[in-house]
């Protein structure tokens, strides 16, 4: 754990993680990777399947067909829950859909068309867990966006797919769903194979070599955003109570590569809190133990600060993904948040609920890159498009302003275009 004590802004950049940074080797390995798949297609995929997953697949078997007549059988309370979270989310994000529009003012037409994109990309994690739910924060706002092809790639394992993900690619009606992971997936939904056509955009967090791929592959295709390892800063008041706050701190830290954060105008409530950490942590499996105790001895950073107001300043440059208030009136603190992927109002709201429940997605910018960067939205999704229609009083009034401007950017044939509309109208 780090303690720091004061509003120093240079250390809380200090022990915040900037936007994923570009390790050399992972970067070269990527590289080919991607320059294999563009090259070889299906026979790459088949080949790492086999090298990186551990899993014998074919070429013929690499697309599984979501579309099939039944669901795949899940345990009724699991299916309630999952069929729960997909009617949420979409509810949450119907609300948010853009609309075109259309002005008349002096003269001129002016408006906008929203069209969805054609094709999207999700890239569900399957390594140390199997994150199906990312599926459903990420192909739900694209779908109520309007985009009608949707494609999911996920690691291959043993047995082949792991239920959850069938049973919600199923439940969204996933046109395809992938059986690659890693890099050689991202570079298959950008390339495109023999059996894969390519997408206009891809979406989804993964490990550092599917953000890495990302990386590379932006301009060929469309990416959402890097998500990096998950933070949560929680900002608690003296009377939190200090099992709560701990409890949301391990819901992130065990994740890989976490960071868990604290900023409090109390000291004692963060050696209560780190107590109630270490009660906490033995109630579970040794591999979430140490996933989670790790972060919490290596990586979790407590600020003590003099009162609210510099804990709203520690929480602005932090930038975190997840801000969660644990105070009184969280409703008064909202205003003056610049910076942070997702809220969360009070003890109750907690964030592991957002993971599955609330409604927003789950995937949220992480790294600082919240302050120019939002969660996984409908806008990610579309495409606006404006217009315009000039008329001759227009031509009028506008025209003369506008061979000015060429004339000085040094544009004779800006302006003479221009010119040719005054002389007619």
């Amino acid at each position: 754990m780090t303690l720091v004590e004061g509003l120093d802004e240079a250390l809380i950049h200090a022990h915040r993680r900037q936007a994923t940074s570009v390790n050399d080797a992972i970067g070269s390995r990527v590289r080919d990777i991607l320059s294999d798949v563009r090259t070889r297609g299906d026979e790459a995929l088949v080949e790492y399947a086999r090298r990186l997953d551990g899993v014998e697949i074919g070429a013929t078997t690499l697309d599984v067909q979501a579309a099939f007549n039944a669901a795949p059988a899940l345990e009724p309370d699991l299916q309630h829950a999952i069929d729960l979270a997909i009617r949420r989310v979409r509810a949450y994000y119907g609300h948010q859909v853009s609309r075109g529009f259309v002005t008349h003012h002096e003269g001129v037409t002016l408006g906008q068309v929203v069209r969805p994109l054609d094709s999207v990309g999700v890239y569900v994690p399957g390594g140390t867990a199997t994150l199906f739910t990312s599926l459903i924060m990420t192909a739900v706002p694209a779908q109520v966006a309007g985009v009608p092809r949707v494609v999911a790639a996920t690691p291959p394992q043993a047995g082949g797919v792991a239920p959850e993900v069938l049973y919600v690619a199923h439940a969204l009606g996933i046109e395809q769903l992938v059986l690659a992971g890693g890099a050689q997936a991202v570079g298959a939904l950008a390339y495109g194979t023999s059996s894969i056509q390519a997408v206009d955009k891809i979406g989804g967090p993964g490990n550092a070599y599917v953000v890495e791929a990302m990386r590379q592959l932006f301009g060929t295709v469309g990416i959402v955003s890097l998500p990096g390892p998950t933070e949560t800063l929680v900002m608690a008041a003296p009377d939190a109570d200090p099992a709560d706050v701990a409890a949301d701190l391990l819901a992130q830290a065990e994740h890989a590569e976490s960071l868990p954060a604290l900023v409090t105008w109390s000291k004692p409530l963060v050696q209560a809190v780190v107590d109630a950490a270490r009660e906490q942590l033995e109630g579970v499996d040794q591999d979430a133990r140490t996933r989670a105790g790790d972060a919490m001895d290596q990586r979790f950073v407590a600020y003590v600060v003099a009162g609210q107001d510099e804990a709203l300043q520690v929480a602005n440059a932090f930038a975190p993904e997840h801000l969660c208030f644990h105070v009184a009136d969280p409703w008064s603190l909202i205003e003056r948040i610049q910076h942070a992927g997702g809220v969360f109002m009070g003890a109750d709201t907690l964030e592991a609920l957002g993971d599955y429940l609330l409604g927003p997605s789950h995937v949220m910018p992480t790294g600082r890159t919240a302050r120019f960067s939002s969660f996984v939205n409908t806008r990610d999704f579309e495409r606006v498009i404006p217009f315009a229609e000039v008329g001759p009083d227009a031509i009028e009034s506008l025209g003369p302003n506008a061979v000015r401007m060429a004339e000085q950017e040094g544009l004779p044939f800006h302006a003479n275009a221009v010119r040719r509309r005054l002389k007619r109208s």
